[in-house]
């Protein structure tokens, strides 16, 4: 099962193609100016997941002539992030991609950035009380109920499972919500017994699902709303006797080698590339919003006019058949690139 994205994409291919059939006429506008930089930046930088985001963010830019970045900090840590994120506003930067690690303390931060000049795209967690200009994720909620019905279906329909979240992460929080109400509505022989807060701590995950274990020996799933819990949970199952089936959000190389090991059920994965090569277009097109003359209020009310509210990057669901197909170090390999030391 996959979800593509089509409107905007298609939109973005008629642009490419005008461009190219004025080129003869008109300079083509489709290019940045010397030393015009967009970043990318992300909490917990050394996580796998935002690696192929910056790669095709990294060859956006690189057709278009810019430069790019990518910045965040190693910790799972509001107020580090928002550090990193000021050191990148300092350069002055034409635009920044951001996956704000919780939206309320990101207000500021992006609405000064904005005023600064600076357009502000966030992707794959959202501050929609912020002026950022354009969001791009995957359905968040799809990909719960997604995963809630595969597993239920997995288990006849019946049975126990628990959550691990993440709370106050915008994208993890749907991912657990849908994945619970979709059992409750569609699923309702299947019992949510417990939940608990693992934060993308494989250590945490793994006392959570053994403790849940323990008290629930009926136990037969567990969902998480991202990749590193996984690795603990899935650790807990497999001592347990691998009853407990575990589904996720997100891959890396361990997930990926536990998921064809049979060790772990399954995951729901956003399309990186996507995310990343349309969340550079929504910038730029923020930065460079006099290319368009639309007939609304923009210029009375001061409206960029290149915002798109939200554009959904597609899923893949990952299992063993196509597992290989999402490995980091082959996709770099193929690719011939240094990844984000670029």
């Amino acid at each position: 099962m996959r979800r593509f994205l089509s409107t905007f994409a298609a939109a973005a291919a008629v642009s490419t193609i005008l461009a190219a059939g004025h080129a003869q006429s008109a300079e083509n506008p489709f290019k940045c100016a010397p030393g015009e930089k967009y970043v990318m930046n992300v909490m917990v930088s050394g996580v796998e997941y935002w690696f192929p985001v910056y790669e095709m963010f990294k060859q956006a830019g690189q057709q278009f002539g810019c430069e790019t970045a990518y910045t965040g900090t190693p910790e799972y840590d509001v107020n580090k992030q928002i550090a990193t994120f000021d050191q990148a506003l300092a350069q002055k930067p034409a635009g920044i991609l951001v996956h704000p690690m919780n939206s309320d303390p990101f207000i500021e931060p992006i609405d000064r950035a904005i005023e600064q000049g600076t357009a502000v795209v966030t992707f794959a967690a959202d501050s929609p009380n912020s002026k950022r200009v354009s969001y791009i994720t995957s359905d968040n909620v799809a990909e719960g109920t997604y995963a809630a019905d595969a597993v239920a279906k997995a288990m006849d329909g019946k049975g126990e499972y628990a959550v691990l979240e993440n709370p106050g992460q915008d994208n993890h929080d749907k991912r657990v919500n849908a994945f619970v109400a979709r059992m409750q509505a569609k699923w309702p022989d299947m019992k949510l017994v417990g939940r608990a807060a693992s934060n993308q701590d494989p250590t945490k995950a793994y006392q959570a699902v053994l403790s849940l274990a323990q008290a629930h020996p009926d136990l037969g799933a567990v969902f998480m709303p991202e990749a590193n819990s996984a690795i603990g949970a899935a650790q807990a199952a497999k001592e347990g006797g691998g009853k407990i089936k575990v589904m996720l959000a997100d891959v890396n190389a361990k997930i990926l080698d536990m998921i064809k090991a049979g060790e772990i059920f399954g995951s729901v994965n956003p399309n990186q590339g996507m995310q990343g090569y349309m969340g550079f277009m929504l910038l730029w097109m923020a930065k460079h919003p006099g290319l368009i003359d639309p007939m609304n209020d923009a210029k009375r009310s001061g409206f960029n006019p290149m915002s798109v509210p939200f554009v959904d990057n597609g899923f893949s669901i990952v299992t063993a058949d196509n597992a290989d197909d999402f490995y980091w170090d082959k996709y770099l390999k193929r690719r011939g690139t240094k990844g984000i030391e670029e």
